[in-house]
C-alpha cells in the first residue's frame, strides 16, 4: 500500500519552513499546516520525512514511553535542529518497556528503520530513571552495551539532554559521545567534524578512536568517555580522573547566550502527550531564584529570558493555536508576560510554572485570559525555616494571599507542591505541611463560597533527591523508611479533608533515582547487572558493589572529588560550599539576576563568593589530570 503523504500548501501559505523543506526534498508540513497523520497509532502532525539517499541517518531515541518523549522541548528541538540539516536524516524512537525486559530492537518511527542500521543513535535523556532504559534499547538492539566492545560496524552511541549535562557518568562506559550543554551551540560543529555521511571524508579516514578523539580536542563540550579513566581509593571515593592526549579535563558546558535566537517550539504537534492538544514555546531558560534542591536553577545558569519581538514572531508560526503552552522554570519571571498575553489573543495559555509572589491583581487578570483551570504552586516545605533552608524566598502571607486572589479570580482547582526529606527536615517539619495545607484549603474555601464554586486542592508530595551541582550535591539522602513514616502521617491527616486529594511519590524509587544522580561509571555495572537479573532492582541492589547507601546515604566531605567534576558548569564549587554552609544555618540567599553582571556564583566572572585562598583549600583539582579547556585556546 502507497504511503499517505502530506499535500503542499498554495505558495501564498508557504512558510519559512516550508520552503526549506521543498528545497531540501523533505515531506514534512510545517507546524500548523495540515490534517493529523496516524503514525503508529498516535495521532500527530508536523513529522518530517526526507529520504536516505546520500544522508547519514540519526535515531533520535527517548528512553521512555512516546507520550513522554513528545511531550519534551527539548527532544523536539534537537529533532528539528539535525533535520535543517541537509546531510541528516533524522528519525525518532521510544522505548516504552521495562528494563530487564527485552522487547525487540526499536524502530524508528518515520520509516520503521531498526536503531542498530542508523549511523548514529543519539539518546536525549530528562530524567536519571531513564538510564536503565537506554541500557535496555542497545541490549535489544543486538549492539554490545559498552562502548568499549563496539568497533567500526556498529552505530556510534551519543547521549545529551539534562540528564547528561548533570551527570553522564551512571551511563559513561556506554557512550561514544555525551553532549554537555545546550545544543545550539555544539551540534553543528560536532556534525561538521564527525561527517557522518561522509561527504567530506579522506579516502584514508581516521579510525573511530582517532576520530572521536579528534572530536573531543577541538569541538567544546563534547565528551568522549574512553579518552577519561577515574581511580578509587581504598574506601570507595575517587581518587583521581585522569585525560588522555588533548581530551579537555574538565570538558566546558555549552550554553546559547542570546535564547531570542532560538526557535525553540512544538515542531511536531501529537495529541497523546502529557499536555494533551496544548502548543509549546519556551520563553526562557534556567531560573533567577536559586533553590538550593534544583538542579536547572544552577546548571542552566544565568537565567536567559526571550524577548517579546522574538516569541510574537515564534508564536506567529503555530498558525492561531487553542491552547499555547508557556514552558520555562519560572515562566511568571518573564518581563513581557503581560504583553504576550493581550485580551485579544485568540488563544489560551496555560504555564508551566508560576511562583506566588508573582500573583497579584495584575496576573491574575492575566490567568482570567487564559481561562487557567487549574493553578500550580510549589511552596516545597510547610514552614518558614525550612524554606529558608532551600532558599525559596516565600512567606507563609505570601502563599496564602496567592491562594486567596487565584480563587478569588475564579481558578476552580489548586495543586500544591511539597518535598519531603529536605536537609535539617524534622517530624516537625514534615506535620508543617499538613497545617500550611490547612490553611490555604481555608482561604481557598472561603473565596471559593462568594463566588460559588469550589473545586478541588490537589498536594502532591515528592521525596527530596540530592543533584549534582547544586549546594545540595554534598548532602545526605533522609532513610527512605523515614520519608514513609513522615508519608504516612500526612495521609492520615489530609485524607480527612474534604476537596483534598494527597499524592506521594515512593521514596524507594527516589532512593534508586539517588543512586543515579549521584552515581560513578560503576553504576553502569548495576545497570547491567539489573537486566541480567530480568528488572528485579531488590536482587540487583543487593549484588550491588558500592551499596546503595554509599550513592544516596552518605553526606560527602569538602574536599571530595565527586564523579560529575569531570564536568564544569561555570558555578564556582566554592561558591555551591557556602550556599551549602548557608542553607545549614537557614540562611537565604539574593536572586541571580538575568543581566550577567552578578559576580557572585563564578559563572559571569568572579570567584564565586570566596576568596582564592579558602577556594583552593576545599577544590579537588588535585585529583584532575589533564588538560584545561584553555589550554586549547
Amino acid at each position: 500500500m502507497a504511503r499517505k503523504t502530506w499535500r503542499s500548501p498554495p505558495f501564498s501559505e508557504r512558510s519559512p519552513d516550508n520552503f526549506f523543506a521543498q528545497r531540501h526534498d523533505i515531506r514534512r508540513p510545517p507546524c500548523g499546516y495540515g490534517k493529523y497523520e496516524d503514525a503508529g497509532g498516535f495521532a500527530e502532525k508536523g513529522v518530517i520525512r526526507k529520504r536516505r539517499a546520500g544522508r547519514a541517518l540519526v535515531a533520535l531515541v527517548y528512553p521512555n514511553t512516546r507520550i513522554v518523549g513528545m511531550s519534551s522541548l527539548g527532544f523536539q528541538t534537537v529533532y528539528r535542529l539535525l533535520n535543517e540539516r541537509d546531510d541528516i536524516v533524522c528519525e525518532r524512537a521510544f522505548i516504552p518497556g521495562r528494563p530487564g525486559k527485552p522487547a525487540g530492537c526499536a524502530r524508528t518511527v518515520e520509516s520503521g528503520t531498526p536503531i542498530r542500521n542508523a549511523d548514529l543513535i543519539a539518546f536525549s535523556i530528562s530524567f536519571e530513571v531513564d538510564f536503565p532504559r537506554m541500557a535496555q534499547a542497545l541490549s535489544d538492539a543486538g549492539l554490545p552495551l559498552f562502548a568499549k566492545d563496539r568497533d567500526e560496524s556498529h552505530p556510534l552511541v551519543a547521549a545529551g539532554g539534562a540528564a547528561c549535562f548533570l551527570n553522564p557518568e551512571p551511563v559513561a562506559p556506554f557512550l561514544d559521545i555525551a553532549f554537555i550543554g545546550e545544543a545550539e551551540p555544539m551540534l553543528d560543529s560536532f556534525l561538521d567534524r564527525l561527517d557522518p555521511a561522509g561527504r567530506g571524508r579522506a579516502k584514508a579516514p581516521l579510525s573511530r578512536a582517532a576520530l572521536l578523539r579528534r572530536i573531543a580536542a577541538e569541538t567544546p563540550g563534547i565528551y568522549i568517555p574512553s579518552a577519561y579513566s577515574v581511580e578509587y581509593a581504598e574506601d570507595g571515593t575517587i581518587r583521581r580522573m585522569r585525560a588522555e592526549g588533548d581530551a579537555p579535563l574538565p570538558v566546558v558546558r555549552q550554553y546559547l547566550a542570546d535564547v531570542s535566537a532560538a526557535r525553540t517550539r512544538t515542531v511536531i504537534q501529537a495529541r497523546h502527550t502529557s499536555f494533551g492538544d496544548a502548543w509549546l514555546m519556551e520563553v526562557s531558560r534556567g531560573c533567577p531564584h536559586g533553590c538550593r534542591f534544583c538542579g536547572a536553577g544552577f546548571v542552566y545558569r544565568p537565567p536567559r529570558f526571550r524577548s517579546l519581538d522574538s516569541l510574537s514572531r515564534t508564536l506567529a508560526e503555530a498558525d492561531a493555536p487553542d491552547h499555547v503552552g508557556l514552558v520555562g522554570a519560572a515562566v511568571s519571571d518573564l518581563p513581557c508576560l503581560r504583553q504576550l498575553i493581550v485580551p485579544e489573543a485568540k488563544s489560551r495559555f496555560s504555564f508551566s510554572s508560576f511562583r506566588a509572589d508573582a500573583v497579584d491583581a495584575e496576573f491574575v487578570d492575566v490567568l482570567k485570559r487564559s481561562r487557567l483551570k487549574t493553578a500550580a504552586v510549589a511552596p516545597e516545605a510547610g514552614g518558614e525555616r525550612l524554606r529558608r533552608v532551600i532558599n525559596k524566598k516565600l512567606t507563609e502571607p505570601q502563599i496564602l494571599a496567592a491562594a486567596r486572589r487565584l480563587a478569588a479570580g475564579g481558578v476552580p482547582n489548586l495543586k500544591l507542591y511539597f518535598m519531603i526529606g529536605l536537609p535539617t527536615e524534622t517530624d516537625g517539619d514534615a506535620a508543617a505541611i499538613a497545617g500550611l495545607t490547612e490553611k490555604i484549603r481555608a482561604v481557598f474555601l472561603e473565596e471559593s463560597r462568594k463566588i460559588g464554586r469550589m473545586g478541588k486542592i490537589s498536594v502532591s508530595l515528592n521525596p527530596f533527591v540530592p543533584k549534582a551541582f547544586t549546594p545540595f550535591q554534598w548532602a545526605a539522602m533522609a532513610p527512605a523508611d523515614v520519608m514513609r513514616r513522615r508519608i504516612r502521617q500526612l495521609r492520615g491527616r489530609l485524607r480527612k479533608l474534604p476537596n483534598v486529594e494527597f499524592h506521594a511519590d515512593d521514596p524507594k524509587s527516589a532512593v534508586l533515582q539517588a543512586l543515579f544522580s549521584r552515581g560513578d561509571r560503576r553504576a553502569a555495572n548495576l545497570i547491567v547487572r539489573l537486566l541480567e537479573n530480568g528488572g528485579n532492582w531488590p536482587q540487583t541492589l543487593k549484588q550491588a558493589d558500592p551499596p546503595p547507601a554509599f550513592y544516596a546515604l552518605r553526606e560527602r566531605p569538602a574536599d571530595e572529588i565527586l564523579p560529575w567534576e569531570i564536568i564544569d558548569q561555570g558555578v564556582q564549587r566554592g561558591y555551591l560550599w557556602k550556599e551549602w554552609q548557608r542553607a545549614q544555618a537557614a540562611q537565604e540567599s539574593p536572586d541571580c539576576p538575568p543581566d550577567g553582571k552578578c559576580r557572585r556564583c563564578g559563572r559571569c566572572g568572579g570567584s564565586g563568593g570566596t576568596d582564592r585562598e579558602s577556594a583552593a583549600s576545599m577544590s579537588p583539582a588535585h585529583g584532575l589530570q589533564g588538560h584545561s579547556p584553555a589550554d586549547h585556546g
